[in-house]
């Protein structure tokens, strides 16, 4: 009986060896984990270069360029335009759109003319000759020295062009749109203008002349929308209107009804004011008369 279990014990041994040397003959997972990881790896650098090198979208190249815009989610052209102080139409020509409803994320846009090109300005129209007084508490602007004039066709003298900036930001007399009282003041960036009380149907009047550059209900937030551009510095916003009087492209002249007052996209019938000096929002309250 002892010698049975000593080989038994002999026997199992020799099974345990032969089976520890047949081990190195099947096939390890090493070579597949390490493929895996491979190829992770792989995937994670081809992801990180696609993050760092994106696929090339129109304008990449003018990207952080001062002119031009890198599009943002949830932008449309109205709503670029509008930030920008320009018209939404110059921003499809500049920069050769097909579709003003299609733009993309990471997009850069012109929002400057290119050069040679102005955008549209409105001179303000001469009353009588009669130089119209400045808003209470604004003084006159001075007289600029008489100049030769120029030959037509010929570049202005330089040193100019901030005069004429400044010349289009005088020149300007705004008049308030509506007659109802303010119920909200400008609280940027809460409020990026101002609110004035009516009943539906009221009056809306162009603050001051201009060109008409957008009417319609395309901007989320504002509701039926009047858009004027006066010069190249300033433009004017009226929203939610109950109706637009006017078109695109219009011009229109100080005090003239553009708009029913309405409550569209918003809780009351009250207008929503704005006032963009190039495309920032400013307090009308600095612009505006102190009385009516």
């Amino acid at each position: 009986m002892r010698r049975w279990t000593g080989w038994t014990g002999v026997l199992c041994t020799m099974a345990v060896l032969a089976g520890c040397a047949q081990a190195p003959n099947r096939p390890a997972p090493v070579e597949d984990r390490r493929s895996s990881a491979i190829s992770r790896a792989t995937t994670a650098a081809s992801s990180t270069a696609a993050a760092a090198n994106p696929a090339a979208l129109p304008g990449a190249d003018n990207a952080g360029k001062p002119g031009y815009y890198t599009v943002r989610p949830g932008d449309t052209l109205i709503k670029i335009g509008l930030d920008q102080g320009q018209n939404w139409r110059d921003l499809v020509r500049w920069n050769n759109l097909d579709n003003p409803n299609v733009i993309e994320k990471g997009q850069v846009l012109r929002v400057a003319p290119p050069p040679g090109e102005e955008s549209v300005v409105v001179r303000p129209v001469a009353r009588n000759n009669v130089t119209m007084p400045p808003p209470p508490g604004q003084q006159p602007p001075q007289q600029p020295a008489q100049q030769a004039p120029q030959a037509s066709g010929s570049p202005p003298p330089p040193g100019t062009a901030p005069a004429a900036a400044e010349a289009a930001e005088d020149s300007l007399n705004f008049m308030w749109p509506a007659t109802g009282q303010v119920l909200a003041s400008f609280d940027d960036p809460k409020n990026k203008g101002i609110d004035l009380a009516g009943k539906a149907g009221d009056a809306v009047m162009a603050a001051a002349d201009g060109r008409v550059v957008y009417a319609g209900s395309g901007l989320r937030g504002y509701g039926n929308l009047v858009i004027i551009k006066h010069n190249n510095v300033f433009l004017t916003a009226y929203a939610h209107n109950q109706s637009l009087l006017v078109k695109e492209d219009q011009v229109v002249k100080r005090g003239q009804k553009i708009a029913e007052m309405g409550n569209t996209d918003t809780d009351q019938v009250k207008l929503h004011f704005e006032i963009r000096r190039q495309g920032k929002p400013v307090d009308p309250a600095r612009y505006l008369p102190t009385t009516r």
